[in-house]
């Protein structure tokens, strides 16, 4: 394998400093080759966020981490706190939560939830996802929270520990108000946590139709327009108000890739399946995965200071699968391996000691963890002398830097 090394020995203990490879022959791709720009998504959206789950890629965004109204699409949040009720045993889907006057009086999307009601916790998921029920999230707030209020900062208290930055909830249902914001981001990050972290309750969000009690014949399909078009859609959520105009949290399956896409403002619900169905083709169409590495394949490898042995393998943890964009050749690829160094003994097999960087044209780097390929013990007496007397000599060969 060809590489160069760029590195500097100082001190008899060396500082750390960045030390990058550039791989040029590491699966043929060579560094020298032009660059192809992908083409850019032209979308009608006044923010989107577009992701790719299995590589965890961000295709695209736009306004992403601007903290927007988000209507009914932050239902999710809504239901992770449910799901998490659900995984922690604090409830079943058989249990029976009561409606309130508050909860019945809701206007907008419901199930017609009223007073006598005790809907089962499986139908008021239902309700949510498939008729948007305003009512039944209520219901859920109270049942999970004892109040409304109370169930928002619990909201807002969760939607700190899983990474959503940009978010502040005021009510369970997305009902306007001042204080009831989220970013593009933070929903995509609430989708893919619904999708990973609850499969065993995700299939809800595909189920078209739900007749509640025959109640509302109108209301009883679910608004998310890509679940009829057979292009893989399978969820999430749409949302609607005169204020954040129209948008959806939607996911989809194709062959072995998942995306999930987040967009919103469009001027109406034409338009918005129109984006929705477009962002889903660009997705698929103008990526593809690239196999890059298999496990244990050995990258390069890195010198060792004070070690039994003077240099380590770097190696892949794991075969390695990136997302490119579908006119750029697999030889246009740059490649580095970057890491703090020499490396210092002592190493056990298995450390991550390194990164493989992957520039693509249009995306951000793919960053591939490295570990070392054996355990590289500290050297014994001879080897420290002999490091020793190697920077002094290199000190004494350097001219004085104070000289003139």
């Amino acid at each position: 394998m060809t590489h160069k090394v760029f590195g500097l020995y100082r001190k008899l203990m060396p500082p750390i400093f960045a030390l990058t490879l550039a791989v040029v022959a590491l699966l043929n791709l060579v560094s020298t080759a032009q660059a192809q720009t992908t083409s850019t998504l032209d979308t009608r959206a006044t923010a989107a966020w577009i992701y790719d789950v299995k590589t965890g890629t961000v295709l695209f965004e736009k306004q992403a981490d601007v903290a927007l109204p988000p209507a009914s699409m932050s239902k999710l949040m809504t239901l992770n706190m449910l799901f998490e009720a659900l995984r922690d045993g604090r409830v079943n889907l058989d249990t029976r939560f009561s409606v309130s006057a508050r909860s019945a009086a809701m206007g907008g999307s419901t199930m017609f939830l009223n007073e006598r009601d005790r809907p089962t916790v499986e139908e008021l998921i239902q309700g949510v996802i498939v008729m948007s029920g305003n009512d039944a999230c209520v219901a859920i707030a109270e049942g999970l929270g004892g109040t409304e209020d109370g169930f928002a900062r619990m909201m807002n208290e969760r939607s700190t520990t899983i990474g959503m930055t940009n978010s502040m909830f005021a009510n369970a249902s997305g009902w306007p108000n001042p204080g009831q914001r989220m970013s593009m981001r933070d929903l995509g990050i609430l989708a893919k946590r619904l999708i990973t972290e609850f499969p065993e309750y995700y299939g809800y969000f595909g189920q078209r139709e739900f007749p509640f009690d025959g109640r509302a014949p109108d209301n009883r399909f679910n608004r998310n327009p890509l679940l009829k078009l057979n292009i893989g859609a399978d969820g999430l959520k749409t949302g609607h108000t005169s204020e954040a105009g129209y948008g959806l949290v939607g996911s989809a399956v194709q062959g072995t890739r998942r995306i999930i896409f987040v967009i919103t403002g469009m001027q109406s619900e034409r338009a918005r399946a129109e984006e929705a169905e477009s962002v889903v083709n660009w997705a698929f169409r103008q990526f593809r995965e690239q196999a890059l590495l298999q496990t244990g394949q050995e990258v390069a490898r890195a010198p060792v200071w004070l070690g039994a042995e003077r240099s380590v393998g770097l190696i892949a943890a794991a075969d390695t699968t990136v997302l490119i964009p579908a006119i750029q050749s697999a030889d246009s690829l740059e490649t580095q391996v970057v890491y703090k160094g020499p490396l210092r003994a002592p190493i056990s097999q298995g450390d991550e000691v390194a990164s493989l960087v992957v520039k693509r044209s249009g995306l951000p780097d793919a960053v591939i963890p490295l570990i070392a390929e054996r355990d590289i013990a500290l050297g014994g007496v001879l080897v420290r002398l002999q490091a020793a007397a190697s920077v002094l000599m290199k000190r004494w060969l350097a001219p004085d830097a104070s000289a003139g």
